[in-house]
């Protein structure tokens, strides 16, 4: 059987990403790309819901490319993630918890643009559950002009030291393109040493009760 026969199709991908446009064009360039190709892909977008800095270049090309967008933003960062219009979709959750969890759930696959703090905590999240057997779906990084090079290193220096699983690195699927890093995980096969994969969307739901039970004050 050939080869792209075997190729994934993505309905919903989400995408981490900067509330800031970073310092390069070549950031918001590759965002843009990034959300042309979904729609070329006829992907739609799950994201954090801010409509400023790479959160709203992509969720704003989606959206006009005619393919549905999903934003789930905590009520804390409204006043700082919203600037003017909301696009698409807007869920509103009660904690960064339950908004990993709900964009986790409604996502066949992920990417992390660059961004700061947050996209890299949203990164090795979702990494973390792959190896935990919690999800197989792929993991892509958009490693615009090198960079996430430091953070592909110390993933690197992990397995070296022997905390990190050389088949485990493999989760990470990285291109410097679009387009490129999009074939990578249109042909990913999950790779889960000795851990047995859990069906996502009950593992999900399990996270959101969870969350649910902590945030809903008791009668």
């Amino acid at each position: 059987m050939d080869a792209s026969q075997h190729k994934r199709k993505f309905k919903r991908i989400c995408v981490f990403c900067g509330s800031r446009a970073g310092n390069r064009p070549s950031f918001s360039d590759s965002a843009l790309d990034l959300g042309k190709q979904l729609v070329e892909r006829q992907i739609d977008l799950v994201y954090g819901g801010g409509s400023v800095g790479l959160m709203g270049l992509i969720s704003q090309t989606v959206y006009n490319g005619g393919c549905h967008v999903l934003g789930v933003i905590p009520r804390a960062l409204l006043p700082h993630e919203i600037s003017g219009e909301t696009i698409g979709e807007m869920k509103t959750v009660a904690d960064m918890h339950e908004r990993k969890s709900e964009m986790a759930k409604h996502a066949d696959a992920f990417i992390a643009l660059p961004g700061g703090y947050g996209t890299m905590e949203e990164l090795l999240e979702i990494i973390a559950w792959s190896q935990l057997g919690i999800h197989d779906k792929p993991v892509g990084l958009l490693n615009v002009d090198g960079y996430y090079n430091s953070l592909l290193s110390l993933f690197d220096k992990g397995v070296e030291e022997g905390f990190i699983d050389s088949s485990a690195r493999g989760i990470v699927v990285s291109a410097e393109s679009a387009e490129g890093l999009m074939r990578k995980m249109e042909e990913y096969a999950p790779v889960v040493d000795g851990i047995e994969v859990r069906k996502c969307c009950e593992v999900l739901d399990d996270l959101l009760e969870s969350t649910a039970s902590v945030d809903t004050p008791k009668p």
